[in-house]
């Protein structure tokens, strides 16, 4: 069995969703924008840094969603996806994506950004399985409280969730041919792991470390991208 992943924020779009999500919801005034901002960018750096405290994160990043209720937030991630998300989908991250679903390979996103925000986003790239970080939902409610569910698909934890992924169809790593596609550092744990490393449009750190073990790099968009 062949199986393609790729992470997603960065990977196939030129952005990070989350992010931009935040960047969305304080301008339809959901946030206080000054605070919001800073906590936001702070996050960011620790992420692209690998030091970020992902339950912090996520209860930080859901708390918009949390507060608006569900009706809402369905609503304006409709909004996001037609004003953001579509006009982040190149040509060439699809292609990439499509290639390996015209190859027979099974295909799978794998991402640390929580599953409210990505699964609209892995449906878009036509994309079904989708690893993402789960969130508690409140039995009263049924929505969510801002806790994380199970293993964050994050740093050593993506390993964890692909092989859950990998168990509950009876494989094993050994009955894979695997590839992963990630820009980033914090996803070394699993590019150490699969059969096919592919740094993508990545970060410096990570270009430094694959061009050491003669890692594939892919510079899927334009600098300015």
């Amino acid at each position: 069995m062949k199986l393609a992943l790729f992470d997603l924020d960065h990977t196939l779009i030129p952005t990070d969703s989350d992010y931009e999500w935040g960047v969305f919801t304080t301008a339809l005034g959901w946030n206080d924008a000054a605070e919001f901002t800073r906590r936001n960018e702070a996050f960011y750096a620790q992420y692209k840094a690998g030091t970020l405290d992902i339950h912090a994160y996520v209860r930080f990043a859901t708390t918009a969603i949390r507060q608006q209720g569900a009706t809402n937030s369905e609503a304006a991630h409709a909004q996001f996806m037609r004003a953001v998300v579509q006009k982040a989908i190149k040509p060439q991250a699809l292609e990439l994506v499509r290639s390996h679903q015209a190859a027979g390979d099974a295909t799978v996103i794998v991402t640390a950004t929580n599953e409210f925000v990505t699964r609209p986003i892995a449906s878009a790239f036509g994309v079904p399985e989708l690893i993402a970080i789960n969130l508690v939902r409140d039995p009263a409610t049924g929505w969510f409280t801002g806790d994380i569910l199970g293993t964050p698909s994050f740093r050593e934890g993506k390993v964890a969730r692909m092989q859950q992924w990998l168990a509950s169809r009876q494989l094993a790593w050994d009955d894979v041919e695997s590839t992963f596609y990630t820009d980033s550092i914090n996803d070394l744990p699993l590019l150490e792991r699969v059969t096919h490393p592919v740094a993508t449009n990545p970060d410096d750190r990570l270009r430094a470390i694959a061009g050491e073990r003669g890692w594939r790099i892919l510079d899927l968009f334009p600098t300015d991208a």
